[in-house]
């Protein structure tokens, strides 16, 4: 008997993606209205993507079962 299948959480697949060594790779908020109180250069800053913290990659990695 085959075991269960487990669904991915459909907001969590459109917004991580894991990188080659494992890590879990987010984009970073605050760009999406609103942003003439914004200096360009935090907003040049906003537009890389970083990594999801220690703290929270045990809960990414429950909601993305196969990646």
């Amino acid at each position: 008997m085959a075991g269960y299948k487990l669904k991915t959480k459909s907001s969590a697949k459109r917004r991580f993606k894991i990188t080659a060594n494992g890590k879990i790779k987010r984009k970073k908020t605050n760009l999406r209205h609103i942003l003439t109180k914004h200096n360009k250069n935090s907003k040049r800053q906003l537009r890389k993507a970083t990594t999801v913290s220690a703290a929270d990659t045990a809960n990414v990695k429950r909601m993305l079962p196969y990646a």
